[in-house]
This record gives C-alpha cells, structure tokens and sequence, in this order.
C-alpha cells in the first residue's frame, strides 16, 4: 500500500474512532443519457463535503466515466486495478476539492462485471472496509438499467434519479423508477430535474412525474428539487471545475444548495433513529455479486 493510501486510511481510521459514522450508499441514475447525470453526482457530493459530511464518488458510468475529467484530475488507478492488480481500496482513490474522495471507473470498468467468484469476493471484502468511514458512498451510474449496473443499485440504500423536463427524458426516469420498483418495491428514490427553464418548470415537472409514479406504481417517491439551465455550468465544465466552486453564486449553485437543504434536513431525523446500513449494503450486493437475484 502507498504512503498516500496509509496515511489517507490512517487518518479515516482516527475520525471514525472520533465519530462513528452511519455510511449510506446512494446511487444516481437516469432513464437516458446526457441529462447532467454525472456533473449532478459531482457537484452534490462537494455540497455534501462542504457541510461536514466525508463522501466517497464511485465512477460506474460504464463506457462513460468521466468524472476524472470534469475534475481536471489525473487518476493514477481505478476500481478495475483494485480488482484485477489487487490493489487496496484506498490506493484507488484520489482526493478531489474539500477532501471528496473520487475511485475513478477506467477505460476496462465493463470488466469488473465478469468477474471470478474470487475476485468478486476481494471486490466486496474492500468495499466492506469503508463501513464507518464515510457519511456518503455515492454510486454514479449509466444511463439506463443493465442487469449488471442493477446490482449496485439495488444493493444501495437509496437512488435519485436524474431527468429534464424533456417528454423523452421524464418517459425514460419513469421507465427507470419503474423498473426499480418491479425489482425491490422498498428502495427509496428521489426525483431531480436538471436544466430546467425555470423553477416553476422544474417543479411542475418533478410533482408530475411524481404523480404518475404514486397513480400507476402506488409508490411514493420523493423530490429533491430542481436546477436551472444556467450558462455557468458549461463554461465550469470547459474550465474542468465544479460548477458549485467556479461559480457558487449562479442560479445553478444556489439551486444546488437547496437541494442539498433538502435531502440533509429530511434524513436527519431518520438517520437519528436507525443504525448504519451499510452492512445490509455489503450483504445485498455480495448476494447480487457471487449468490445470484
């Protein structure tokens, strides 16, 4: 293991002796590509750290795995070598801004999939490894629902589910909520609309598709909120920076944070009452990976 790993384990290690933390799996999805998907999972899990909370990105976009780039970061190793060249799990992962830790997905991600019981088996084992040491473990993932990918976000603890106001995009995030109904009726899920024209526009679309889910579904999801179409977004991309920390005070930023208001405030009061998850995590995606649905 590296000196960077060490110590970055080490000093894990001493905070969550310090405070014990209830690590949560949350996974980001869409029903189609090209939503904001991964520049939403980058932008929230820095507001996440920037309110205290020690956040771990996984990049599982497969064949789409760029958050490296959105960050302008040079990866020196991804979740594929922690499978394939035995590395730790904390050798993959590369500190991004305000100590958001990032485990880039790699040009092979598609491999990790078809793996060995063995080498499923050492995947799980380190995944394991980071119970406590995290608030967050966040999950973004393709686009659509692979019966591979589905083993990620069926094993985490809650999804959000990413689409715009477009009728091909919110046809598709109900096909998605949908599909994950049919596989576990109990998941949580979040709805958040991107690029939206305006809030009013943003949040007709959220509670309608809501609506539509509850009518057909009888399922309750929530609403996260809405972000704008806003230009800085974009030039944040170009630049290869956060949007939230490019430019913290644009229409987009703001709606981040409120977001981020949100989702803290109605899990405070839950994360209060039940224990950490995260073992049910392990247990579920061990059973998906080597067991088998």
């Amino acid at each position: 293991m590296s000196d960077q790993a060490n110590n970055l384990r080490r000093a894990l290690d001493q905070k969550t002796q310090d405070e014990p933390k209830k690590t949560r799996v949350l996974s980001v999805v869409s029903g189609k590509g090209g939503v904001g998907k991964s520049n939403f999972s980058l932008n929230f899990s820095l507001g996440l750290a920037k309110e205290g909370k020690k956040v771990v990105l996984f990049d599982l976009d497969i064949g789409m795995a760029n958050l490296d780039i959105l960050l302008g970061l040079n990866t020196s190793y991804d979740v594929v070598d922690m499978v394939e060249n035995e590395y730790s799990i904390w050798d993959i992962m590369e500190e991004g801004p305000l100590g958001l830790q990032i485990v880039a997905g790699g040009s092979g991600l598609s491999d990790i999939f078809e793996m060995t019981d063995s080498k499923k088996e050492r995947f799980s084992r380190q995944m394991a490894l980071l119970d406590g040491a995290f608030d967050y473990i966040i999950f973004d993932m393709g686009a659509g629902a692979t019966a591979d990918s589905l083993n990620f976000i069926l094993s985490s603890n809650e999804t959000i589910v990413i689409t715009t106001p477009e009728p091909t995009s919110i046809t598709d995030a109900y096909a998605m909520l949908k599909h994950l109904h049919i596989q576990d009726s109990s998941l949580p899920s979040s709805i958040l609309v991107n690029r939206a024209e305006t809030k009013k526009e943003g949040d007709h679309t959220a509670k309608n598709l809501q609506r539509v889910v509850l009518q057909f579904l009888k399922k309750e999801v929530s609403i996260l909120g809405s972000i704008p179409q806003d230009k800085h977004v974009l030039q944040a991309v170009k630049r290869q920076e956060p949007f939230c920390l490019a430019y913290p005070s644009s229409k987009a930023s703001k709606a981040l944070q409120a977001c981020l208001d949100t989702f803290i405030d109605d899990r405070k009061e839950k994360s209060s009452k039940e224990s950490s998850e995260y073992q049910r995590f392990i247990g579920q995606l061990k059973n998906f990976l080597i067991g088998g649905r």
